[in-house]
């Protein structure tokens, strides 16, 4: 029992480290509320700070893919309890977003400024809807099971660890990867552009769409019925043309052909 609580105790300390990292991220950034935003701090010269700063995504990037895929987890298990493996991998990934947001360099130079009060005020609406757009999701897929809170605490309880069936609620009929298109839209919504924020925004971009790539891979291979979704609905645009994933049995016919 006192290692079940252990266990539970360390996972709600990784859940609260969390929720830091994204409210401290609300105003990294949006450039306000925080000591040091995506933009604040004294400038170093140019190439230096992007080296850093593509230093510094890379390594959140490559933490939060690596650590999500099944082969280290399987491996990463053998060290720490299965239970607080989901827990593990939130608190590392917010360890990561807290050095990014610590050591990031602000690169000067300003790309775009929207001027209007109207504008202005359009982009920051939909960097808030971004936030609510994630946040939602994360609860319509099971906010705790995401953030490892439900894990720790089947394992105080004693009962055994039972995984998400698949389901497609609300936003998940329209695009297959609604979190994606939140985080888009925060990203994105800038009425000041800055050449650091244009580098952030365009790496964590490209990291989502290689991101996809993998997590689908590793969907259809657990989900049986990932590949009909995956043919029905678009990936991140709603009325977008979605991706025609051919058929086992198509694939084998054009290799049978080919040979």
């Amino acid at each position: 029992m006192l290692g079940r609580i252990t266990v539970f105790l360390y996972g709600v300390v990784c859940y609260v480290a969390t929720l830091a990292s994204f409210v401290y991220a609300f105003g990294f950034l949006g450039n306000f509320g925080v000591p040091k935003s995506i933009d604040s701090g004294r400038q170093m010269p140019f190439a230096l700070a992007l080296a850093i700063n593509v230093g510094l995504l890379l390594l959140f990037a490559l933490q939060h893919s690596i650590m999500a895929r099944p082969w280290f987890k399987a491996a990463w298990t053998r060290i720490v309890p299965v239970a607080a493996e989901r827990s593990t991998y939130c608190l590392v990934s917010s360890l990561a977003l807290f050095l990014l947001f610590w050591k990031w360099q602000p690169m000067g130079a300003v790309l775009w400024t929207v001027n209007s009060d109207s504008g202005r005020m359009a982009l920051n609406a939909l960097y808030v809807i971004g936030w609510l757009v994630v946040l939602a999701v994360t609860f319509l897929i099971d906010h705790f099971d995401l953030f490892g809170l439900r894990q720790v605490w089947l394992y105080l309880i004693g009962r055994p660890y039972t995984a998400l069936a698949f389901r497609t609620p609300g936003p998940y009929r329209l695009v297959r990867h609604p979190l994606y298109v939140g985080w888009l839209m925060v990203f994105w919504s800038a009425p000041v552009m800055t050449s650091a924020h244009l580098v952030f925004a365009l790496a964590t971009t490209i990291y989502i769409l290689v991101a996809i790539q993998f997590e689908e891979r590793d969907l259809t291979r657990s989900h049986a019925e990932y590949a009909d979704y995956r043919r029905q609905v678009p990936m991140l645009v709603p009325g977008a043309a979605p991706k025609r994933a051919e058929a086992p049995e198509t694939r084998r016919r054009a290799a049978r052909q080919a040979s």
